[in-house]
């Protein structure tokens, strides 16, 4: 028997095609997030939105409504997105933002230009926050652990390579005529949007978001068709069933819609917790200052260090290649250093280069100034390497598959919300306060520095299910759960079940054994119907297994499923 397959693929095959996908939404994320750099103070652009012309305030506007839309998706994500379906929901995120660039580019003189190009705006952010909120969990939840990190972190490092295209396309076009400068930048959009849709109606959905809506058999048939394994071998089975264990643990098996409150609870799964370090993550990547850079780079060159407009393009677009080169790096290293020690050494990068920005700013004289554009290459370069694809990565990583929807979508929400705060006010800073922007960021970072060193276990070459292991173990000893990561071994598929239930994850209820002796849910086979008979026969071997079962839900660690000492 052959595996099944998807638009004729399967294994790794499809796998790419899946990874090619995601990635070209992060792509076109990138793109987006760079096009209004250069158009925003162009001449051809302020003569149909006259509005912009010489107001920070209002180019501030224009650039970060962009962002409430994308604040929008992801809410909507938020309430429905587990619901929906990883893939339904991509669709529908690169649908609507092909509909926000028409409005756009269709804004002409006389027409009230302005509202209508803030209203497509505002709808391809919205159309951009769905998928923001989704990919990374779509990617996470198709991936092996082996390459997990590494696909995620090519979809974070590929909003470099849109960025880096958008401000080499513009730069382009600013020679041609004035429709041109901007329609065609925006208009171009449209073909990374398509690229996104048209495969996505033909790809799997999510296996793990099929299992917690108990479509055991269609799951069956996506492990099978990733994997390249046939549907009812033991490998698919195996998988299956350590999904199903830990959306069992997570109470979120055949539960449709997690509720929000959930998000917001403790215990030997620790929801609150992990959606705060995913959350957080974002936070700090927003808020150190990088769209203060990617956003309005040009803006920087020509307030701060009096540069022309074409001069300060052409040096945006040399930024952008540095910012591309060095995003490249986290993919031959994500799983060598892991999340924590990259995270620790983007921060201090980070931190130096706004302290040598600000400081040569100080003088106000053209020499020194050089040292700031200098400082400001050296922040990318860092930023591009760690920063870039790690907050999309960490949250996907590190919530459990029960809320990792709901969580990542809160995330999402997070760098949203403080995008728009720092792209909104950046220009008020840069005009008003001047060096006192990049001393700001400076010591933003500094602060970063505990955090991440005291609370934020690493998830490097760890399934899914084995993080969820980690916090249990933390909570249950009582210890650092960046100790408990540590300490914890890499665990095999057939030990985690083991761990999972000696920590009070496995928690099968009353009734819930006839499915999983059935082979439906729980982490086990066919075998349970054997083993069940072995221990009604007085076996002493199952006997002990069942005493000892029992002492360990008395300790409050288990829940006394019957599982051998010498199981494979």
């Amino acid at each position: 028997m052959t595996p099944p397959t998807f638009m004729g693929l399967s294994g790794r095959p499809l796998s790419l095609v899946i990874s090619t996908v995601s990635t070209t939404a992060f792509l076109l994320f990138g793109y987006d997030q760079g096009v209004m750099s250069g158009i925003i103070t162009a001449p051809a652009f302020n003569n149909v939105f006259t509005a912009t012309k010489d107001d920070s305030t209002m180019q501030g506007l224009v650039t970060a409504i962009y962002e409430l839309g994308c604040l929008a998706g992801a809410m909507f994500i938020l309430g429905v997105g587990d619901i929906l379906g990883r893939r339904r929901a991509i669709i529908l995120g690169a649908v609507t933002m092909f509909f926000g660039v028409i409005i756009q580019i269709t804004a002409f003189p006389g027409k009230n230009p302005l509202a209508q190009f803030i209203c497509g705006r505002v709808v391809m952010g919205v159309g951009n926050g769905i998928n923001t909120s989704t990919v990374p969990t779509y990617q996470a939840e198709c991936s092996k652990t082996s390459n997990r990190g590494l696909l995620i972190c090519i979809e974070g490092g590929t909003i470099a390579f849109g960025t880096l295209i958008a401000y080499w396309l513009e730069y382009g076009a600013s020679f041609g005529p004035d429709d041109l400068v901007w329609r065609f930048p925006i208009a171009f959009q449209i073909v990374f949007a398509l690229f996104i849709t048209i495969p996505m109606l033909f790809l799997p959905e999510s296996p793990r978001w099929l299992l917690s809506h108990q479509r055991v058999e269609d799951a069956d048939r996506v492990i099978a068709a990733i994997r390249g394994y046939e549907v009812g071998s033991e490998d698919t089975v195996l998988e299956r069933n350590v999904i199903i264990d830990s959306l069992r643990a997570a109470g979120g098996y055949g539960q449709k819609s997690t509720p929000l409150k959930t998000l917001f609870t403790g215990g030997k799964t620790q929801h609150l917790r992990r959606m705060l370090l995913g959350a957080s993550s974002q936070f700090m990547q927003q808020i150190g200052g990088c769209n203060a850079v990617i956003y309005y780079f040009p803006i920087l060159f020509q307030q701060s260090i009096h540069q022309t407009h074409n001069v300060s393009l052409l040096l945006g677009g040399v930024n952008m290649i540095v910012y591309a080169i060095f995003a490249t790096t986290s993919w031959f290293v994500i799983e060598r250093v892991g999340r924590r020690r990259l995270f620790l050494i983007g921060t201090v990068g980070q931190c130096l280069s706004m302290v040598l920005t600000f400081a040569c700013l100080i003088p106000n004289r053209p020499m020194p100034a050089r040292g700031a554009a200098v400082g400001l290459f050296t922040y990318i370069a860092f930023f591009g390497a760690t920063w870039l694809p790690l907050p999309w990565l960490y949250p996907a990583e590190v919530n459990p598959v029960k809320t990792r929807g709901k969580a990542n979508a809160v995330s999402t929400c997070v760098n949203w919300l403080f995008n728009f705060l720092v792209v909104m006010v950046t220009p008020i800073m840069v005009t008003n306060i001047r060096w006192g922007t990049y001393l700001f960021f400076a010591a933003i970072n500094a602060c970063f520095i505990p955090v991440i060193y005291f609370f934020y276990p690493e998830t490097a070459r760890r399934s899914l299910e084995e993080i969820d292991i980690i916090f249990a173990k933390g909570h249950v000893e009582n210890m650092s759960y960046v100790k408990a990561s540590k300490e914890l071994p890499h665990l095999q598929p057939a030990e985690i079940e083991e761990y999972a239930m000696h920590y009070g994850l496995v928690d099968v209820a009353a009734g819930v054994g006839v499915d999983v002796a059935a082979g439906v849910g729980g982490g086990r086979d066919a075998r349970d119907e054997e083993e069940k008979a072995g221990v009604s026969s007085g076996s002493s071997n199952r006997s002990n297994a069942v005493i000892v079962n029992e002492r360990v839900v008395e300790a409050g660690l288990g829940d006394g499923l019957n599982m051998s000492s010498d199981r494979d």
